[in-house]
């Protein structure tokens, strides 16, 4: 997993999947970023969680289940980094 995107079926809520590269070799670790594109300006990001890889692929897996699709394009990008 290098970075993943996921939408909710009502097209507002977004979670972001990103490998920490600092911690990849010998504790796999990934960010998950939420948040929603705003009409005007930047997103507003709401949520940064921090996980094992194992426990970020469950929640993967978890949100899809629920109806959460992919989306094929980058919600936000580097101006959007804490």
């Amino acid at each position: 997993m290098r970075e993943g995107w996921l939408i909710d079926r009502d097209d507002r809520w977004i979670w972001r999947f990103w490998r920490d590269e600092t911690a990849w070799v010998r504790d796999p670790k990934v960010f998950l970023d939420r948040g929603r594109l705003l009409p005007e300006g930047p997103p507003l990001l709401k949520e940064r969680r921090y996980l094992r890889k194992d426990a970020a692929e469950q929640l993967w897996k978890s949100l899809q289940t629920q109806g959460w699709k992919p989306l094929k394009q980058p919600a936000w990008g580097a101006s959007a980094e804490v």
